[in-house]
């Protein structure tokens, strides 16, 4: 064991060294594993580390790697494609992660014959804890799959799964950190007028990379090692279009593109209109790409303008599908007057439904503009799904535009038109049909439960060590009360940092150093067991990023105990009045409004029934260290209705000054009570006042 680490260290360092001599960008996380070899490879200047070098970073319930003496292809990479990894059972890569952010994730496959391993009939699934990446996956032939995922914590995990009967197989992986501005946050959208935000936040998989109108750029040839095909094999007409290439012309400025955006190889490139010196050529120059139905996609369009000889000749139009994108773009007007210099735009695509998807730029329309119209290179990336996954039917975002627009009018609401959404709820509760009252009995007693519906069951965790009842394992762990009471000192008061009708919360650090929020139930709550089960049971089930993370939760000595990820910042609330924090700039609540928005809207959309949280109040919208906006407090949240049925009758919960009213009158819920509610959120960030003033004399 010590010489592996000797050698691992010996081999971390000789890539640190290559590193330092390597221009471009250098990444902070670099893991390169030539997987089931005996020896590093290296491959295109960079070293993958043996298989065995590897070892510490694998868990897997039994070691196969398998060889071949055969040439699988003929490319520098062909090596990597020599040996492979199996796995019979359930395996995990886990990786020390020291710069939280975007990785690139690249798995290598090509299938051969080893022993009794037939890999090309292999079907297995490969996920992270938070995106699945692959589902019943099997391969023909080798390939390459990239994905981008953000990580923030200090580890990433790869976990392999094998179909029942089957194994899985890789034959090398990546993973390796992204420049941070390769992906901003925002997008424009093709149908809509409101943009795309929280493309940070978002999975990644690449459909297609593309250098227009020069041959493939090699990952040996790229800073951030991505390969670029030639974009012949897309083009519908390839008569209408002719090619250009210089260069020596590509410049770089601020606010355009970078290398690292994509290489100048690329922009030094591009497919023209060939209207052959006709003046009156009205026509365009359009490709196919095969993408992914139920899923949104980020289209991002490569311009370096290298064929003009001075500034403002060229002027064109850009289409994805039959939608217009950009109208008479000018390329020189947006990075201030330079000739040929490098630019991108983003677009999201709505949910995708068809398997194809054309790009096209065609002339512009403007009189005395000359008929031409360029593109340098093209990338198309599947976003993941509501439910964090990137495979599958999409069936959480298959209402497509419709989805869409739930956002965006909840957006929307966020930057001006509060009133307007909340005279919507108001409307749409008097379209409700009759009521229907249904009692619900509660148990005043605490009895072990499972998310299962079954009974409790054991299982060790990095806590309990398999000695408590715990919830399944994927949502979670039972943590001690020993622990909790180690993580706030004993329930010290000064660690105090709010008080609910559950009872009061702490602030506390577990022993491997998580800072967490701990929600500790007051025996004389009314707020009993009822809510500790129902908010286990939904935060064990959702993961977004705009919903608070379960942690843990501790049934031990008659304690009622929930472990919520810290939010630094606190409430919502806390910021707009009565606690002396700084205000918050206009932007700062845009942006806050909007993450809270996608978070009730996954609530309400994400699953084939709704939840309606029914308590959404500024109190219950937490900010992180980034101010970034995450909704808690799931305790009165109820599924909604079935699909033949308008509402659930309900007993009224809630807070005051937040309830629908039309809820509260006829006791029928529905998620447009959480849409009334928020208007109401939107009304108290827009004035910065509270929903309820005792102080103010009564006008009713």
């Amino acid at each position: 064991m010590g010489c592996k680490i000797i050698e691992l260290l010996i081999w971390v360092s000789s890539v640190l060294c290559f590193q330092c001599f390597a221009r471009g960008f250098t990444p902070a996380d670099n893991y390169l594993i030539d997987c089931g070899s005996l020896a590093n490879s290296t491959v295109g200047g960079r070293v993958f580390m043996a298989d065995d070098l590897a070892s510490k970073l694998l868990s897997t319930p039994q070691r196969v790697v398998g060889n071949t003496s055969k040439s699988i292809i003929s490319s520098a990479v062909s090596r990597l494609y020599q040996t492979a990894r199996i796995f019979t059972g359930v395996s995990k890569y886990t990786f020390p992660i020291s710069q939280r952010g975007r990785l690139w994730i690249r798995l290598y496959f090509s299938p051969f014959v080893y022993a009794t391993y037939n890999m090309s009939s292999a079907k297995f699934d490969v996920s992270t804890e938070n995106h699945v990446l692959l589902s019943s996956f099997s391969v023909g032939a080798h390939l390459v799959k990239e994905f981008s995922v953000n990580i923030t914590t200090d580890s990433l995990a790869i976990i392999f799964t094998p179909s029942e009967n089957s194994f899985a197989f890789i034959n090398a992986l990546e993973v390796v950190s992204v420049p941070d501005q390769l992906i901003p946050d925002h997008a424009r959208t093709v149908k809509s007028s409101v943009g795309f935000q929280g493309l940070m936040w978002q999975a990644l998989e690449t459909v297609a990379r593309v250098n227009m109108g020069g041959p493939m750029v090699s990952f040996k040839n790229d800073t951030l090692h991505r390969t670029w095909v030639p974009d012949q094999s897309f083009l519908i007409e390839k008569n209408l279009a002719s090619t250009v290439s210089n260069t020596r012309a590509v410049k770089y400025v601020d606010g355009g593109s970078t290398p690292e955006i994509a290489p100048v190889s690329v922009y030094g490139s591009c497919t023209k209109m060939n209207s052959l010196g006709d003046p009156n050529s009205n026509f365009n120059v359009t490709w196919e790409f095969n993408v992914y139905p139920g899923f949104q996609h980020l289209v991002r369009f490569h311009f370096c303008d290298i064929v003009s000889t001075s500034l403002n000749q060229l002027y064109f139009n850009v289409f994805i599908d039959s939608s217009m994108v950009v109208r008479d773009l000018d390329l020189s007007a947006y990075l201030g007057n330079v000739l040929a210099a490098a630019y991108y735009m983003d677009f999201v695509t709505d949910s995708a439904t068809m398997n194809k998807l054309r790009v096209s730029i065609g002339p512009s329309n403007l009189r005395g503009a000359y008929p031409d119209a360029i593109l340098n290179g093209l990338e198309i990336m599947k976003l993941n799904n509501s439910d964090g996954s990137l495979t599958g039917l999409g069936t959480a975002n298959t209402s497509g535009s419709s989805s869409k627009k739930k956002v965006g009018a909840i957006v929307g609401a966020s930057v001006g038109v509060a009133f307007g959404l909340l005279l919507a709820g108001l409307l749409f509760m008097f379209c409700r049909k009759r009521r229907r009252v249904a009692h619900r009995r509660q148990s005043k007693t605490w009895i072990p439960f499972s998310t299962n519906g079954g009974t409790s069951h054991t299982i060790g965790s990095k806590y309990s060590k398999g000695t408590t009842a715990s919830l399944n394992s994927n949502t979670g762990y039972h943590i001690p009360f020993l622990a909790v009471q180690e993580a706030t000192n004993n329930f010290d008061e000064s660690l105090v940092i709010g008080i609910g009708g559950f009872g009061k919360v702490y602030k506390g650090e577990l022993n491997d150093g998580t800072k967490v929020a701990v929600k500790r139930g007051n025996p004389r709550s009314q707020q009993g067991l009822a809510e500790f089960q129902t908010e286990i049971e939904m935060l064990s089930q959702f993961r977004h990023r705009h919903l608070v993370s379960l942690i843990g939760y501790c049934d031990e000595k008659n304690e009622m105990i929930l472990i919520y990820e810290y939010m630094e910042n606190g409430t919502l609330k806390s910021h707009l009045y009565g606690s002396g924090h700084p205000s918050l700039s206009w932007k700062q609540r845009l942006e806050i409004c909007i993450g809270a928005a996608r978070g009730l809207h996954y609530l309400h959309t994400g699953y084939a029934k709704a939840v309606i949280h029914r308590d959404v109040k500024s109190a219950n919208i937490l900010l992180d260290e980034n101010l970034m906006a995450k909704v808690a407090d799931f305790g009165l949240s109820k599924t909604g209705p079935e699909i033949d049925q308008t509402h659930v009758s309900t007993a009224v919960k809630g807070s005051f000054g937040y309830l629908d009213p039309e809820y509260f009158r006829r006791q029928q819920l529905t998620e447009k009570s959480d849409v009334y509610s928020f208007g109401v959120v939107l009304f108290e960030v827009l004035c910065a006042r509270p929903v309820i003033d005792p102080t103010l004399p009564r006008k009713w």
